[in-house]
């Protein structure tokens, strides 16, 4: 065979001497080891030849002695190009390799990784409703199974005083379980709800913060206090609806027929005060989450724009689509589980081991 069919993606070749005599069908690189690299023989099965990584001079081995291979220039080239590739690839594998041992001998488990944060003082204080779980789930990356989850479904309380989730969710069948949500099973649960208009919970590996299943365990209706029993349904919400539907607009019907809804009492609710008894300014105090319902363009700048900056606000109102805008959702959602005082903490430990697993994948298994 001629150097010319040299075959590269296996690194074989046929090698000759100076006249161009065949020694071998074909060699190999079998190893790196210290200075040499070793080329396997596949005519005998033994080793051949070795490049040395200091001078690249290729020797012959024999029984008693190494001796300088009287090869081609072009099979020598190429013998040389191919332990130097070979150091760069076993040099890299010795890398990886001494990584990932130092990585093993240093890996702690989870006990020593919580005292030495207790040493480096890294604990946060307590306070939060969800400290524990943040403290030594969360931030540990302790993978959350289904198995809990559907628990979590299956229990009362689980979330705040309530009934189960899976009591008003068990089938996919609407005329059995509202919406036609099925949260007894993993499938159900990433499947959503199967009346029209389906649509989804969350979205498996991303934040479900904003997504339906979780904020509708975290989110009050307003105005705070609203029971499931006061329709959503009213003229007064149906305008909020529209005018966020038809582009929010700045115009003679939002200034005449909407705007004065959010500083009118009892608009969204009996007994209830106006939306701009707690949301009149940007600035926090006394405007909850800087957030002006006075305005229209108070309206639109959003939540929080002193505290995140202008650019960064919450956006409160999505002109063109209701179902996202913030407004409308607290508006017309009630908080789960039905009948759940305001004034229980959104944070609910479960909450955010649910909103976990959900950051990690969903997973069924």
């Amino acid at each position: 065979m001629p150097e010319s069919q040299l075959l590269e993606r296996s690194y074989v070749l046929p090698v000759t001497n100076r006249t161009g005599v065949p020694i071998c069908t074909a060699v190999s690189i079998e190893s790196v080891v210290a200075k040499f690299v070793t080329i396997g023989n596949f005519c005998y099965g033994k080793p051949l030849l070795s490049i040395s990584l200091k001078t690249f001079n290729i020797y012959q081995h024999s029984t008693n002695k190494e001796t300088l291979m009287p090869l081609s220039s072009f099979t020598k080239l190429r013998l040389t190009q191919m332990a130097k590739a070979s150091c760069v690839v076993a040099a890299l594998a010795a890398g990886f390799a001494n990584t990932a041992l130092a990585q093993e001998k240093h890996r702690m488990t989870l006990a020593e990784q919580m005292i030495q944060d207790m040493k480096d003082g890294k604990v946060g204080p307590a306070g939060a409703d969800d400290h524990v779980v943040q403290e030594l789930i969360i931030k540990r990356s302790i993978p959350i199974t289904y198995k809990y989850i559907n628990t979590l479904m299956n229990t009362p309380n689980a979330f705040g005083p309530g009934v189960a989730c899976t009591t008003c969710h068990n089938s996919t069948d609407p005329s059995k379980s509202y919406r036609g949500l099925d949260l007894s099973t993993c499938k159900g649960m990433i499947e959503g709800s199967t009346e029209k208009p389906k649509r989804k919970l969350f979205t498996p590996g991303t934040d479900p913060k904003r997504d339906v299943l979780v904020r509708r365990l975290r989110n009050n209706r307003m105005p705070l206090g609203q029971g499931f029993e006061h329709s959503t349904f009213t003229p007064n919400h149906m305008l909020v609806k529209n005018w966020i539907a038809d582009g929010a607009k700045n115009d003679d019907h939002f200034n005449k027929n909407v705007l004065p809804l959010f500083k009118t009492p009892n608009a969204f609710g009996p007994d209830t005060p106006a939306c701009t008894a707690c949301h009149m300014s940007n600035q926090e105090p006394p405007s909850f989450h800087e957030l002006n319902l006075s305005t229209h363009a108070g309206i639109l700048l959003g939540a929080d724009s002193v505290a995140k900056g202008v650019d960064k606000a919450t956006k409160v109102i999505v002109p063109g689509d209701p179902e996202k805008s913030f407004v409308w959702q607290h508006l017309s959602e009630d908080r789960m589980p039905p009948g759940i005082s305001p004034s229980e903490p959104r944070d609910h430990p479960n909450t955010t081991i649910l909103s976990a697993w959900i950051k990690q994948g969903a997973k069924c298994d």
